[in-house]
């Protein structure tokens, strides 16, 4: 009997580089908008929160520690919450459990475009909420761990990838390499983008981040093919 040399498997189109380069794109474009528009608070780079954090109450500038503070508590919230969907719907047969992650970013960002500058408060603690969701629920491209809003994982592991490609010459680590810093472009592409939309659309910018959450949440209706050797 003759052994099939090749079958096919099938993998979530939540972990293609197609829609992690879309969801790099958002997360780009959110952080320059909340750090450009609402305030100079970072959307998903909550390091930067927590010196501002912590500088403001060794000034004791209580107020400006709670500007900070917020949104390092719906980040952490917001982890809480994709997780909880994450039970609610792992065994859901029309969505995967990832789509109301994207569908419940949508919406909050959607809001965030109403906010007027006065409650920025709340527009950075919605923003980071969803952010949350979107970098725990999103943790790998074509098999690899990434992030898709924020950098310095990514930047890691493609230069670590990138050593092994320049001492072992194997395509598979070059490979590695070119996916985190073909991420990190994209969050860049977005985070330009979002500062240069910002003069003509203004609050209402944040509105692009959604598009590209919804291009994100079409394509996981795709299952994409893989062909895998058999052994």
């Amino acid at each position: 009997m003759q052994r099939p040399e090749k079958n096919k498997s099938s993998r979530q189109m939540s972990e293609s580089f197609l829609t992690a380069g879309f969801l790099s794109l958002s997360g780009g474009l959110q952080d320059a908008y909340t750090y450009l528009s609402r305030g100079a608070v970072f959307a998903n780079a909550q390091t930067g929160n927590i010196v501002l954090f912590s500088h403001s109450l060794f000034q004791q500038n209580w107020s400006g520690a709670l500007h900070y503070f917020i949104p390092l508590l719906f980040f952490a919230f917001g982890v809480a919450a994709a997780e909880g969907l994450h039970v609610l719907f792992e065994k859901s047969n029309r969505l995967h459990w990832r789509q109301p992650v994207l569908l419940a970013e949508i919406i909050l960002l959607f809001l965030v475009g109403f906010l007027p500058e006065e409650q920025n408060l709340i527009a950075n603690a919605l923003v980071s909420f969803s952010c949350a969701m979107q970098v725990q629920a999103f943790r790998k491209v074509n098999g690899y761990s990434f992030a898709s809003t924020m950098c310095i994982g990514n930047l890691r592991s493609g230069m670590e990838a990138f050593c092994v490609f320049l001492r072992t010459k194997e395509r598979a680590a070059l490979k590695k390499a070119a996916a985190y810093f073909g991420i990190i472009l994209l969050f860049a592409l977005g985070a330009g983008l979002g500062g240069a939309l910002l003069s003509l659309f203004r609050i209402k910018t944040i509105w692009f981040s959604c598009l590209f959450l919804i291009i994100g949440f079409c394509l996981m209706f795709i299952r994409e093919k893989t062909v895998r050797k058999s052994f």
